[in-house]
């Protein structure tokens, strides 16, 4: 089983993973995009961590409204906070991507006996930090859906973005319709207004690769606050 750099592990030994695999808690699967992995009222007793491609967390109302939550891409993981509360999901998880997924059997990974080992207080403190970091990337997006406008949306998502990035330029991991469903916008309402800042020289773009070509101070600092916060909780 090949595993990739992952928050879970940090910290971790080579010899303690080795331990934590022989618990034959963990499996790898192969998904294909827009295979749903965990759906939404599902109880759960895994948690995943993507090793490639893109997993989006969703909600979808009775009538078929999507609203993109979260992106997660290769490292990351996803629904550790319901397989371990053991509440039945809220959200669905689905493959935006072909993507290979390692799923981890939480009740077995810290059951009673495994507590004198010392990855698992290390494990605890790994899922905790990681618990804080969602809640700062749900604030986030809190942050770029707050504006009563289109364009307001775009540019907290952008200057956020450039933060991240360290540049003007960065790619985003969703096309149209998936960054409508994130904003919570309509895809024409969206397209359209890219096309205006276009016109008006503000951004340029190709596909989900994007240029800012002025910067928006007000946003920018905001967000560049927020940003540094983040950071400091990874230290």
């Amino acid at each position: 089983m090949n595993l990739i750099p992952t928050p879970l592990f940090r910290n971790i030994s080579r010899e303690e993973l080795t331990e934590i695999q022989a618990l034959q808690c963990m499996r790898q699967r192969s998904y294909t995009k827009g295979e749903v992995i965990f759906h939404s009222g599902d109880l759960i007793h895994e948690m995943g961590i993507a090793l490639s491609g893109n997993i989006h967390i969703a909600t979808v109302d009775l009538w078929g409204g999507k609203t993109i939550l979260q992106n997660i891409s290769a490292g990351q993981s996803f629904a550790e906070t319901y397989a371990l509360c053991h509440e039945p999901l809220m959200v669905d998880v689905t493959c935006a991507d072909d993507a290979e997924v390692l799923l981890i059997d939480t009740n077995t990974l810290l059951r009673e006996e495994n507590q004198k080992t010392i990855w698992y207080v290390k494990l605890y403190r790994n899922l905790l930090l990681i618990s804080l970091q969602k809640n700062l990337a749900l604030s986030n997006r809190i942050f770029c859906t707050t504006s009563k406008t289109v364009r307001g949306r775009l540019l907290s998502y952008f200057s956020f973005q450039s933060v991240r990035a360290g540049s003007a330029q960065f790619t985003i991991p969703f096309d149209r319709q998936q960054m409508a469903d994130y904003l919570n916008l309509d895809r024409s309402a969206l397209s359209k207004e890219l096309g205006k800042m276009r016109k008006e020289g503000l951004i340029e773009f190709h596909k989900n690769h994007f240029i800012l070509k002025q910067t928006f101070p007000a946003a920018t600092q905001d967000i560049s606050a927020s940003s540094s916060y983040s950071k400091s909780t990874q230290n």
